[in-house]
C-alpha cells in the first residue's frame, strides 16, 4: 500500500493558484481513493497504479492548459493493508496520550 503526497500547480500564473488546485482536487475526490488535503499538498492512499493514475490525470489536466507545471511527489510504500492515512497519526497521538491539532 502506498501513501503518496503531492502538490501540483501551474507556474507563472500569479500569486494565488487555488482555482487551479481546486481542479486537481476535483479529480482526487472523484477517484474514490482515500485522501487528505493539507495546506501544502494532498495525501493519497492506494496501490501504486491507483495513486499514480490520479497524479497523472491531474498532471495531464494542468499540462493541457499551461505551458509549465510544477509537481512535487513524496511516496511511502509499505506492504500490507490500507488504513495508514489515519492510523499513522492515531499511533503518534496514542504515544503522546492526547489528540493533536491536525
Amino acid at each position: 500500500m502506498v501513501l503518496l503526497e503531492f502538490s501540483i500547480a501551474p507556474m507563472g500564473q500569479g500569486e494565488s493558484v487555488s482555482a487551479h488546485v481546486a481542479r486537481a482536487l476535483d479529480i482526487v475526490d472523484r477517484s474514490g481513493l482515500p485522501y487528505q488535503l493539507t495546506p501544502m499538498g494532498t495525501i493519497l492512499e492506494g496501490e501504486w497504479s491507483e495513486v499514480m493514475e490520479v497524479v497523472n490525470r491531474c498532471f495531464e489536466t494542468m499540462a493541457a492548459d499551461f505551458p509549465r507545471v510544477g509537481l512535487q511527489l513524496k511516496v511511502d510504500y509499505r506492504a500490507g493493508p490500507g488504513g495508514r492515512l489515519k492510523a499513522k497519526t492515531a499511533r503518534v497521538e496514542e504515544r503522546l496520550g492526547r489528540k493533536l491539532s491536525v
